[in-house]
Order: C-alpha cells, then structure tokens, then sequence
C-alpha cells in the first residue's frame, strides 16, 4: 500500500526579485505601485514505494515534462552543463498555458543526483516576478511517522533510515515539493491566488500517475 503524507501551507511574504515575461499585462493600479510583490509559497510531500534514483529520473527528465506536468505545453532543453561534482544544470525553455494564459520562459534547472530537482526562473514575464520549484527526495521508513502539518521542512526531514547508508535504488522514498511565486501585478495575484493555490497538489497527483505508468505500483 502507497502511505500518502501531505502538508499544504500558505504564506506571504516580501520580496524583491528580477524576473520579467508572462502571460498578459494589465496596467499597475497607482494604490498599489510601490508596493512589493507578495511572495506566495506551497509545500506538498508524500511517500512513494519507489527509490530515490526512479524519482530523480522522472523530474530531472525536463523534455518529458509536457507528458505529465499540469499546463506544461512544452519544453526544451537550451543548454546543459554537467559538473565535476556531478550536478546538472540546464536552461531549459518552458511553454504553459491555461485557461486564456499562454507563455513561454527560461528557466535555471538544477539537478542533483538523487537528491533535488530546482527550477528557477531565469528570464522575466509579465505575470510572474518570482518562480521556483524544488522537488526533493529522501529515504523514509514505511514505519516511521512523518508530521501532516506545520512550517515546511526546509529539506531536513528525519526519518528511521540514515539517508548515507540507504541505497538511491530502495524505497520507499519522501518526496518533497516546494512552490514559490509572486506575481508582477497585485491584481493577478488576487484574481489567481485560489487557482494556484492547487497546483502544487496537481503536480503531485500528476507526477504519482507517471509513476505509475513508468514503474508501475512499486508493491509486490
């Protein structure tokens, strides 16, 4: 049996950021220019039976994320870079649409092996300041209790099994998801804050039935 964990939050915070491109533009409310762009943040996590190394696999696969990703239209990779140290970075151009929005922006993938997926916006939109996702991926016992509320972890999560001696090839695994964005206009951020609001679950939800028609259910 799948053990499902989640943990949902919701903050605002400021923050400043240099990121431009998007979706449409509406003009800037004088009420409202010289204020900085609320931050909006969304954590998701669940425990799959599947090994580090499988769901590394999917998530550092950019060019397969218009399979499964919600309102990923399409994707390609510009240029990727491995270092000494083993950790990819591409740049990756990424096409979404929904509902009447549709847009294409660049954005900063780092991937490390078995442990993290980040992507960062790296070119500007109109809709977004702010863009970043972060997936993480770390050994958890299928005995080990795991907390359903609360502050986001900021990747350190204790579980029975030492992640050093835990082979990237055995499950079952906690998988992490981190959502952070501000929109450029406060009037965006007001009309859209609810239909954000369920992405972060969406991507989970869609990346739980790639597994699954990848690997399969992971349970003998």
């Amino acid at each position: 049996m799948l053990r499902v964990v989640r943990q949902q939050c919701f903050c605002v915070t400021s923050r400043k950021a240099s990121y431009q491109r998007g979706f449409f533009t509406l003009p800037n409310f004088s009420p409202f220019s010289d204020e900085p762009p609320a931050t909006q943040t969304y954590h998701e996590r669940k425990i799959f039976p599947h090994g580090r190394r499988d769901l590394y696999n999917l998530i550092a696969d950019v060019g397969s994320y218009p399979s499964f990703v919600p309102y990923c239209t399409g994707s390609r990779i510009l240029e990727r870079r491995v270092g000494q140290d083993g950790v990819v970075t591409m740049d990756a151009e990424l096409m979404v649409g929904f509902f009447a929005f549709k847009e294409s922006y660049v954005s900063r993938v780092t991937c490390r092996p078995y442990e993290s997926v980040q992507a960062e916006a790296s070119t500007s939109t109109p809709l977004f300041k702010t863009l970043q996702t972060v997936w993480r991926f770390q050994p958890a016992s299928s005995t080990s209790p795991h907390p359903s509320s609360g502050p986001p972890l900021h990747g350190e999560v204790r579980t029975s099994v030492a992640a050093d001696s835990h082979s990237p090839d055995a499950g079952p695994t906690l998988v992490t998801l981190d959502i952070a964005f501000a929109f450029e206009n406060p009037l965006h951020s007001a009309l859209s804050a609810k239909f954000f609001g369920k992405v972060s679950t969406l991507m989970v939800q869609a990346f739980e039935e790639r597994c699954l028609a990848v690997y399969g259910s992971g349970t003998k």
